[in-house]
């Protein structure tokens, strides 16, 4: 259960850095408290998740499901580039992602 709770963490992650992309520095109410709810659900999950997982693992795999996640999004929903660097760099984030959850 603590992986499905780690992924869900970092899925919920991806949900608030897009929630405070929306806010427009905190200007919308709306996606403002999307954002805050997102943000303390992903936490308490990352939380739960640490009762089993390394740290060290679980920290890496949260932040990289939320650092690919939001890549992805910007590029679907607010027109971001995707250029070849930056598509390398998400892969990279993703391999070690594979790699974590592997080694532990």
């Amino acid at each position: 259960m603590a992986w499905f709770y780690l992924v869900l963490a970092g899925l919920l992650e991806i949900v608030w850095a897009v929630a405070m992309k929306q806010s427009a520095g905190f200007t919308r109410p709306l996606p403002t408290a999307v954002m805050i709810v997102g943000m303390v659900a992903s936490f308490w999950l990352l939380a739960v998740a640490m009762r089993t997982l390394p740290l060290g693992t679980s920290y890496t795999v949260w932040v990289g499901i939320g650092a690919v996640g939001a890549f992805l999004l910007g590029i679907v929903l607010f027109g971001e580039p995707a250029t070849p660097a930056r598509v390398a760099a998400a892969a990279l984030i993703l391999a070690g992602i594979i790699t974590m959850k592997l080694a532990s």
